[in-house]
């Protein structure tokens, strides 16, 4: 069997990243890949390699900032000041140890402690309705 798959260390086009990132339209199927230079032009640290054609190239370091950016505004919710200002305060380890280990895990975990509190809440509840 061929492996296909790209080294993770290879540049990605816009196309792979807009898949990957899974900015892709609902309705029609097209990838979004204009959120995607948008996003180039609002936040500096995203400086993907331009060859002959005006083509894309964005490396890992690029795609991890554009993951983080996503994550901010899709899943966190802020806008595009308070998502600059996140990445304007953190510094390139930290935002790397972020989507890697902390930023995702962290807001699942407290995900999780939530639930837990709700499935609790519930009990007490079905526990007081016994006692009617």
């Amino acid at each position: 069997m061929i492996n296909l798959k790209k080294n993770e260390e290879a540049y990605k086009t816009i196309s792979e990243v807009t898949r990957e990132l899974n900015l892709i339209d609902q309705k029609t199927g097209h990838l979004q890949t204009h959120t995607i230079r948008y996003w180039e032009t609002q936040f500096k640290q995203i400086k993907p390699k331009i060859m002959a054609g005006n083509r894309r190239y964005y490396s890992p370091k690029d795609l991890k900032t554009i993951k983080y950016i996503k994550f901010l505004l899709k899943d966190k919710g802020l806008t595009i000041i308070g998502a600059r200002k996140m990445l304007a305060e953190s510094k390139t380890h930290l935002l790397d140890r972020n989507i890697n280990l902390g930023v995702y895990n962290h807001v699942s975990k407290k995900d999780s402690v939530i639930k837990s509190k709700i499935k609790k809440i519930s009990n007490i509840i079905k526990e007081l309705k016994k006692i009617k």
